[in-house]
């Protein structure tokens, strides 16, 4: 099986702190606000 990567590039400015998720497996999840001028 091939494995897909994606990627994403966000440009503005973060509303507040992040917020630092730790799951079960060890891994850890952010979780932030961003504001731009543009929509889509």
């Amino acid at each position: 099986m091939s494995t897909l990567k994606n990627k994403v590039q966000l440009i503005g400015n973060v509303g507040n702190e992040p917020e630092i998720t730790n799951l079960d497996s060890g891994k850890k999840v952010a979780k932030f606000s961003i504001a731009t001028n543009e929509s889509w």
